[in-house]
């Protein structure tokens, strides 16, 4: 539809991929290299900037091959639940899929190689997680042909976890939503439409007492099916603010949400002009 195709080619220009003439700009030319999603290759390529590039080539070849979840049998769901719980990273869903991916990959280099008990006692997929591993080969062969650098992998540091963060926004700003109840209801700030987290979230899977997050960014939204956000995390919006076009964030519709974001980017814009002092 005439609509589709123009808020697609909307969204091309937030992330930069268009020049003023509605060419690919340089930056779309190097997304365009990628056999991912717009959002998903700018992410990727903003991980050079922010030296998490070994855990968004592992990230994007998992959400690539997703889901890598499978239901176990009736009678092992308890047991599968709690093997899993412990695979949950505490920042959210897009961590957890590196942690799969991880301890998959060690067992699968290790002395239980191909350890398909291992996926079943989890509950996750053995093929869809040797996919992920055909697919991160494929992006790093890509990356080194176009000469991107790769920096060392560092899963597990402080530092580490932020730089996740800010190359997932830097790709997914145009996905992400607020809850405005503190009970679940989460607004997306594009369209104002209130979703809930998919019931395998990470978020839902933890022992009581739950704690929701506020921000979250999602990697997809499914509202023919059951109204859920999938594979989700937590942000912070100072984050957003500092990494999503001015312009964008500009646009969103009116929402609580939206103001929250303007106040925090007025008080930001106050820092940056503030005269630096003596030295």
């Amino acid at each position: 539809a005439p609509e589709s195709l123009m808020q697609a080619l909307e969204d091309l220009d937030y992330l930069a991929a268009l020049d003023d003439d509605g060419n690919l700009s340089e930056v779309g030319i190097i997304m365009s290299e990628f056999p991912l999603d717009p959002q998903l290759a700018k992410a990727l390529i903003a991980s050079c900037e922010f030296d998490c590039v070994e855990e968004m080539v592992s990230l994007a070849a998992m959400l690539t091959a997703s889901p890598c979840f499978v239901p176990p049998s009736t009678h092992l769901e308890e047991a599968v639940a709690l093997r899993r719980r412990a695979l949950l990273h505490p920042n959210g869903d897009h961590f957890t899929l590196i942690n799969i991916f991880n301890a998959f990959q060690q067992r699968e280099h290790g002395q239980d190689a191909g350890d398909e008990g291992w996926c079943r006692k989890h509950g996750v997929g053995v093929e869809g997680l040797r996919l992920a591993g055909t697919v991160r080969t494929e992006l790093l062969e890509v990356m080194r042909r176009i000469e991107l650098p790769v920096s060392p992998p560092a899963f597990g540091s402080d530092t580490n976890a932020l730089n996740i963060q800010r190359a997932l926004i830097s790709g997914y700003f145009l996905k992400v939503a607020r809850d405005i109840d503190g009970s679940g209801n989460y607004v997306m700030l594009t369209h104002k439409h209130v979703a809930h987290l998919a019931p395998a979230c990470g978020y839902l899977l933890r022992p009581p007492p739950r704690r929701l997050p506020p921000w979250v960014l999602y990697h997809e939204f499914t509202i023919s099916q059951d109204n859920c956000l999938r594979v989700v995390s937590e942000i912070q919006p100072q984050m957003l603010v500092e990494l999503a076009p001015q312009y964008y964030l500009s646009n969103l519709p009116p929402s609580e949400g939206r103001d929250l974001l303007m106040e925090l980017r007025e008080k930001l814009v106050v820092v940056e002009d503030a005269p630096a002092g003596p030295e």
